[in-house]
């Protein structure tokens, strides 16, 4: 997503919608694909994030992965943050950068195998 200035209501209208078609981003299977898009993750890179997962995602015809979006979880200092709900666990990843997605994505969301030196938190 381009970066635009808001000069009248058309324009926050375009953008509440521009916005609105990233953040419900897919809905999909048993594996979910979370990235925090609060304004500290915005701010750290989660724009591309969320642009990256959803590319590898096309380019791999994973059309069972369900992409969501959610605010500040309170991890600032390690946005933007990147979680994967996959067979009853939650792996928080951290830091991601664009050239991490496909990493995650390949290895995790599909072999299972947690990406370890990315991976900064879990739940079961």
């Amino acid at each position: 997503m381009t970066q635009m200035k808001i000069k009248n209501l058309d324009d926050l209208r375009k953008l509440r919608d521009a916005s609105r078609d990233l953040s419900s981003a897919r809905s999909g299977g048993d594996t979910v694909i979370i990235v925090g898009m609060g304004t500290c993750g915005i701010a750290a890179g989660a724009r591309e994030i969320l642009s990256e997962v959803m590319a590898e995602l096309s380019r791999r015809n994973l059309d069972d992965v369900a992409v969501q979006t959610t605010g500040c979880i309170g991890m600032c200092q390690n946005e933007p943050l990147l979680d994967v709900l996959k067979g009853g666990q939650r792996v928080t990843y951290g830091n991601v950068k664009p050239e991490d997605v496909p990493v995650i994505i390949t290895e995790h969301v599909v072999n299972g195998r947690v990406v370890e030196k990315l991976a900064i938190g879990r739940a079961d």
